[in-house]
Formats: C-alpha cells, structure tokens, sequence
C-alpha cells in the first residue's frame, strides 16, 4: 500500500522512500576499503548529496 500525503506536492513518501534506498544501496555498493578514482568520488559524493537531499524531502512530507 503506498502512503500519500495529499496536502504536499511531489512525491508520495513510499517512493521517496524507495529512492532513499535505492542511493543507499548504490554507495552500499560501491564501498570498498581501497582508494577511490577521482571520478568514483564525485559520483559518490553525487549519491551521498542525493541521499541527503531525499532524507530532507521525507522530513518535509512525514
């Protein structure tokens, strides 16, 4: 069952719960104890920015 909230527009909070954890598991991922590329740190600090982004919109929405 998807919960909505009907008195905010955008997103229903099941799908943005989704996305939460969709980005967590794609930095979940791609950890590794060694270094990273210069390019593999900038798309995980895409994903962590992201993540971060959508736990805001949840707070707005809950």
């Amino acid at each position: 069952m998807a919960i909505h909230c009907h008195n905010a527009p955008g997103l229903p909070l099941a799908s943005l719960h989704d996305i939460h954890d969709c980005l967590t598991l794609a930095l979940d991922a791609t950890e590794r104890p060694s270094g990273y590329s210069q390019s593999e740190r900038e798309a995980r600090s895409y994903v962590r920015t992201a993540l971060r982004r959508v736990g805001k919109l949840m707070e707005g929405v809950a």
